[in-house]
């Protein structure tokens, strides 16, 4: 149970390094949450910095959640495994760094899976793809690869309740951040 707690603190602190609010502090740019969304995420650095900056944001973000999977995967077994996961969401979303204004956790939850549960992750990455072609809409098609991500988790720890519960809050964490798009989708 200690390591637990442990693990989590580090995954929650690890996710309060939000990438993109740094990039655009050194670079001497506005604050990314102050345009567009509000968020200080990948989608948000595109629109604002371009491909090449954006692509270096989620592969930083995709590096600090495999990290943490690894640490977590050393340090924990069972249920609590997705618990990390959560936490670096929970970190990326309310950064204790960054005001408790961060990003929305879809690229954390996505580099997390990766070590964790890869086919899911692989899986998950095709769905966004598909969803993203049809409906041109970037949250819309998170929503379908972060159920398929937390779905992985589910089926891999064979429906054990404690990792059933983290699949479940981290999927309902990271609807809770798009909230915005929801109310203002047309």
């Amino acid at each position: 149970m200690i390591n637990a707690f442990f693990v989590c603190l580090t995954a929650y602190l690890a996710g309060s390094v939000n990438f993109a609010i740094l990039f655009f502090k050194i670079a001497g740019r506005a604050d990314p949450r102050l345009s567009f969304s509000g968020n200080a995420g990948t989608t948000n650095v595109y629109r604002l910095a371009g491909m090449p900056w954006a692509v270096l944001v989620f592969a930083l973000d995709i590096g600090r959640a495999m990290a943490v999977a690894a640490l977590a995967g050393y340090f924990l077994d069972g249920g609590w495994l997705i618990w990390a996961g959560f936490f670096l969401v929970l970190g990326n979303s309310f950064p204790c760094f960054h005001g408790f204004r961060g990003g929305k956790g879809v690229a954390n939850y996505l580099g997390f899976t990766v070590l964790t549960v890869p086919v899911a992750a692989l899986s998950a990455a095709w769905l966004w793809v598909l969803v993203y072609w049809i409906k041109r809409a970037p949250f819309i098609a998170s929503f379908f690869m972060v159920a398929a991500l937390s779905a992985g988790h589910v089926v891999s720890s064979s429906g054990d309740w404690l990792a059933t519960a983290g699949a479940v809050a981290t999927f309902a964490l990271i609807l809770f951040n798009h909230r915005k798009n929801i109310r203002e989708y047309r």
